[in-house]
């Protein structure tokens, strides 16, 4: 796969234009945004710790490129979710995402790649989950346009880790992208709530 990519070919065409007014949107969706902004934020943090210690220079373009598309999905959900109705637990998801990003890169491109891999096909997961929602109820098509957006640009994320991936991980990646994957289920749950 070509790594040399630029930001303009990465992203999908502009996302579109969201209508609805934060206070007309139900309590299971104010829950589910406050997730997916409490996610992004950590999607942020993952890069930057990813690039505050990996010095390999496909996986700090590949860093690079990625983070300015997910801080424009977290510019989405702040335009959208007023700070009164975001996660109060916000510095531990930064936290959590420094190191879900830092940690790996201590190990190399291999241990990214897969630490990516693992946290786009959760996030693929949760988005999906929400547009089906919004599908049954047949509400908000404006948010649900957004909500597809920004999945399927994670899903490029995850598609081109995979990929980049120079082999299938072995037993102590599986279990570090499980903890990933665990992680990431916890932290949601949290978010929807705090």
């Amino acid at each position: 796969m070509d790594t040399t990519m630029n930001a303009a070919t990465d992203a999908l065409p502009s996302p579109p234009r969201v209508t609805t007014r934060p206070d007309a949107l139900p309590a299971w969706l104010i829950g589910e945004l406050r997730s997916d902004h409490a996610g992004e934020t950590g999607a942020v943090m993952i890069y930057r710790g990813i690039l505050a210690v990996s010095r390999d220079a496909g996986v700090r373009h590949f860093s690079e490129r990625h983070k300015a598309t997910e801080q424009g999905h977290l510019d989405l959900l702040e335009a959208l979710l007023p700070p009164a109705q975001r996660s109060r637990l916000l510095p531990i998801w930064r936290v959590a995402g420094w190191l879900t990003g830092a940690i790996p890169s201590l190990f190399g491109p291999r241990a990214v790649y897969a630490t990516i891999d693992a946290v786009e096909t959760f996030v693929d997961h949760h988005y999906q989950d929400q547009i089906d929602r919004l599908d049954a109820e047949a509400i908000h098509p404006d948010i649900r346009a957004l909500l597809e957006h920004c999945r399927l640009e994670e899903v490029h994320h995850r598609d081109e880790a995979r990929d980049l991936g120079d082999a299938p991980p072995g037993a102590l990646l599986r279990f570090w992208a499980g903890l990933v994957g665990a992680g990431s289920k916890a932290a949601v749950s949290a978010a929807r709530r705090i």
